[in-house]
């Protein structure tokens, strides 16, 4: 087959020079890429560049293996583009040259081969392409070290990629591929070599969570493999010993349970091995232990052992990369990569944002994984692990020579890992231990004072609680007074963590913050005039927590005259492509909702600001030279959630800036945006603005909800629940504005509504609340339309009313219970038991009229069955729900 497809094809002597030629010039480090990139995209339009670019990967003998695996790299991108398009002839001579590589003399070529070879798998399935599984067998037989070597790397990396491609049934084949395979892939594991050690290893790990039946049937002999090879002279192959018993402990516990014992105990030493990926590896299997089903017994016997090793672990490395940031200080100027990228979590409205609005990316290395796994163990078995741990934390604590600030900080790491986990064991000793943290606020090394920032807020609960008991609250004082002072620290990172910590401490003290509001504002704003880009994101979002803590309190002028005035002023020096917008605008969004009505004087131009920003990014997506600027979505969607921050904040007080703005016609626009985070963001808005100014919203009022009720389908609830969610809040926001006129979409509304009730096992809490709301807000305006219908969805709706809390939204949607059953009474009465168990979920009802409606719609039911069938219905209920009931005069 091979010499039959490369008698198809023969390069030519001139085409093959100029190829290499161009090769050589891209590989070199002082040549015009651009220029060469645009050389190499003209070649890409001869049918037969490909075979070029192979051929001299396989055969440029005179040719540098820089050029050789260069031309082989662009070959893997152009298969990724192209392969769709390529003639089968060419395809039949790309894969016939690459198949003999595999035994190449030198591994760079091997290597580049192998990567080859598995894009052609994710592309051509091992269907269609029989000869290599014939290949891969014989090399793998070989004894050859450069064709078993050659061999593994390609299986290694189809692994990796699609592992599942060796795990199907191939025509021709009377066994799976990885059937054939795995035999020698676990022989493997005697090698001398290391690398196939490695590579057989890597490659039979990438199949334990799909576990086919070639590796169920072989557990035994893998496991003998993995203790085998668990002493094994590489770090490579002890690091992937110690990543299968930890992807084993995670989804095949059973396999591990009668091993248990010999595991922990390899896995004890693994966690101090000298090759910290190796020890890093292993130190991830506590934490997937705690996580996982075995029961927590089996590891309690090993804690005064493991804990030490987690202590050790815990205290910084000579090179971690963070001990050269810290002598950083504030007159550095911040590097762009500093600026980690951040995320903008879209407005949701409801009771469980599933958004994780994380928007750091740390390096994970063995200290935070050790941290992490005290955190769990602390979770699991609680203040089982003080009498261990607290002497070795006292023991670090007491080692005050500028030489050990290392242990130092390690101690008070470990004292906030376990500030959760072990609360009722510290309770008793915690005004001692945050009287002890509360100095190291000062000491003379950074990296103490940012971990100690840290170790102090996860104690904020307490710190706030303690405020009523004796000296509760003079700690609280010296607390936020030393915090307020790590502010404006001249280190960048404890800037950082000082302003992290305080947002948690705001968060847990709210009120209790307005007394010292005028100090927290000037430090926060003092801050803010010393700040570098980096810390200024962080900054921005504990001035924002602390308007959300204090509320309508930040609305005096003097505090006004603090905070506003800098920021104003940064908001009109930041040009509309500038990033550093995006946390200035979500920090004007809590700004405005705090301030209601008093931010009036601000609004108009934010209001402004906003709909240029979203005008200037929609044309920026279709045509970003006349916009000037390029495209960002972060800029329409933080806009958007200042613009819902402005109507909420503002309330009928936005009229007058939307009347005079055409944020009607964009934000319909966005509603109907490809990207969910914006529609996300859009159907927020559109709730906000129908509960404040509902007549602006008329003229487009069909197209509004006709947009909104498609987000219902169920695929586009699948596809973007958060998106769902909103859109679902915003017809029923617009439902008891308008009325009647909300009638053309009723139905349609209906029809994807109640399939969400009637399916809610794990869906978000949130949509199925809204949904239920929403349906009742639509009963209560349009009760004939949905009255014959509520016998389909009356159980499902009454049972997701039950689980909302009580407020003036779950009014309403009881008001269209009560609505429906007015013109349906029949409809519901052979569902009578669930209506009454929703009536009995409120605690309260705060509206005389709901309670009035309720009292009739019960009496009536109890009048038209008899006492008999009453007294049978009420004997369905819980005595709890009875009682309840007794409220409505039943």
């Amino acid at each position: 087959m091979a010499a039959e497809a490369t008698a198809l094809w023969q390069p030519r002597d001139e085409g093959l020079r100029e190829i290499c030629g161009l090769l050589e010039q891209h590989i070199s480090p002082n040549s015009d890429q651009s220029r060469i990139w645009q050389q190499l995209q003209h070649y890409n339009q001869l049918p037969d560049f490909n075979n070029y670019l192979v051929f001299i990967l396989a055969h440029a003998e005179g040719k540098s293996l820089e050029v050789r695996q260069a031309a082989g790299l662009l070959l893997k991108n152009n298969l990724r583009a192209t392969f769709s398009s390529l003639s089968s002839s060419y395809r039949q001579y790309i894969k016939s040259e690459l198949l003999p590589c595999l035994g190449a003399s030198d591994r760079t070529i091997r290597s580049t081969v192998g990567t080859i070879i598995s894009v052609l798998v994710q592309l051509d399935r091992v269907a269609g392409w029989p000869e290599l599984l014939q290949v891969l067998a014989r090399c793998l037989a070989s004894n050859d070290f450069n064709h078993m070597e050659g061999a593994m790397d390609a299986i290694y990396k189809i692994c990796e990629d699609v592992p599942e491609e060796l795990d199907v049934d191939v025509p021709g084949l009377s066994e799976r591929p990885i059937n054939i395979f795995m035999p020698r892939l676990l022989q493997f594991f005697q090698s001398p070599h290391a690398i196939l050690r490695k590579l057989s290893l890597g490659s039979i790990n990438q199949f334990i969570v799909v576990m086919p039946a070639a590796l169920f049937m072989s557990m035994d002999q893998y496991l003998q493999g993995l203790f085998h090879l668990a002493k094994d002279p590489s770090a490579e192959v002890r690091k992937l010993v110690c990543s299968a018993f930890v992807q084993l402990i995670e989804v095949r516990p059973s396999f591990l349970e009668p091993h248990l014992r010999n595991v922990i105990e390899y896995l004890l030493q693994a966690n101090k091995d000298p090759d910290d990926e190796v020890s890093l590896e292993a130190c991830e299997f506590w934490s997937a232990y705690c996580d996982g089903t075995l029961p927590p017994d089996s590891l309690r016997e090993y804690l005064p052992r493991l804990i030490p090793v987690l202590m050790l672990n815990m205290a910084y490395a000579d090179d971690d990369e963070t001990l050269f940031d810290a002598e950083e200080d504030e007159s550095f100027p911040d590097r762009d990569q500093d600026l980690k990228p951040r995320f903008h979590s879209s407005r949701f409205h409801g009771s469980d944002n599933m958004e994780d609005d994380e928007d750091t990316v740390n390096t994970w290395n063995l200290r935070k994984c050790s941290a992490a796994g005290l955190d769990i163990l602390s979770n699991v078995f609680g203040e089982e692990i003080l009498p261990t741990l607290m002497p070795l934390i006292q023991q670090k604590l007491s080692a005050t020579s500028d030489s050990n600030w290392k242990e130092r900080e390690a101690a008070v790491l470990a004292i906030g890992a376990i500030a959760e986990g072990c609360i009722n064991g510290l309770y008793p000793h915690l005004p001692e231990i945050i009287a002890f943290l509360i100095p190291l606020l000062d000491d003379k090394f950074p990296l103490i004072r940012s971990i100690t920032c840290w170790t102090l807020s996860r104690f904020s609960k307490f710190i706030v609680q303690s405020i009523g008991h004796k000296d509760g609250y003079e700690q609280f004082d010296k607390v936020l007074t030393g915090l307020l002072r790590r502010i404006l620290d001249t280190n960048k990172r404890v800037q950082e963590a000082a302003c992290s910590a305080f947002a948690t401490l705001e968060e847990e003290a709210a009120d209790e913050l307005a007394p010292r509001l005028e100090i927290i504002l000037h430090h926060l704003l003092c801050a803010y005039g010393k700040y570098q880009r980096r810390n200024l994101r962080i900054l921005y979002d504990a001035i924002g927590t602390l308007a959300d803590a204090v509320g309508s309190e930040l609305n005096q002028p003097k505090y006004l005259d603090i905070l506003m005035p800098p920021l104003i002023t940064k908001w009109q020096q930041l040009s509309n492509s500038d990033k550093d917008l995006f946390p200035l605008l979500e920090c004007f969004t809590s700004i405005s909702q705090a301030l209601g009505p008093g931010f009036s004087q601000f609004a108009e131009p934010v209001y402004q600001r906003c709909i240029g920003l979203i005008q200037i990014q929609l044309l920026a997506k279709v045509d970003h030279v006349t916009a000037g600027v390029q495209y960002d979505k972060e800029f329409i969607v933080c806009s958007l959630d200042l613009l819902s921050g402005l109507a909420e904040g503002l309330g009928g007080g936005i009229e007058s800036l939307v009347a005079k703005s055409n944020l009607r016609d964009l934000l319909l626009q966005c509603c109907m945006d490809q990207i969910a985070d914006i529609r996300q963001s859009a159907f927020a808005l559109l709730g906000d603005l129908a509960r404040v100014c509902p007549a602006h919203l008329h003229p487009r009022l069909a197209d509004f909800l006709s947009v909104a009720a498609e987000q219902l389908s169920a695929a586009a609830v699948k596809e973007a629940v958060s998106v769902a969610n909103n859109a679902c809040w915003a017809i029923g926001e617009l439902a008891v504005q308008v009325h009647q006129e909300i009638a053309p979409v009723v139905l349609a509304v209906i029809s994807c509504l109640v399939p969400i009730l009637q399916n809610a096992e794990g869906l978000n809490k949130s949509l199925l609340e809204n949904s239920a709301i929403t349906l009742g807000r639509l009963a209560w305006v349009c009760p004939e339309l949905m009255a014959p219908h509520v016998e389909h969805f009356i159980q499902s709706w009454c049972t997701t009313l039950c689980i909302i809390r009580d407020d003036y939204e779950k009014e309403d949607a009881f008001r269209g219970l009560c609505a429906i059953v007015r013109v349906n009474p029949s409809g519901v009465v052979s569902s009578l038991a669930y209506l009454c168990k929703a009536v009995a979920s409120w605690h309260e009802i705060r509206s005389q009229d709901l309670h009035n409606e309720i009292c009739q719609v019960l009496n009536g039911y109890k009048q038209m069955l008899g006492d008999g069938a009453w007294k049978q219905c009420m004997s369905t209920l819980d005595p709890q729900a009875v009682q309840r009931l007794s409220r409505f005069g039943v």
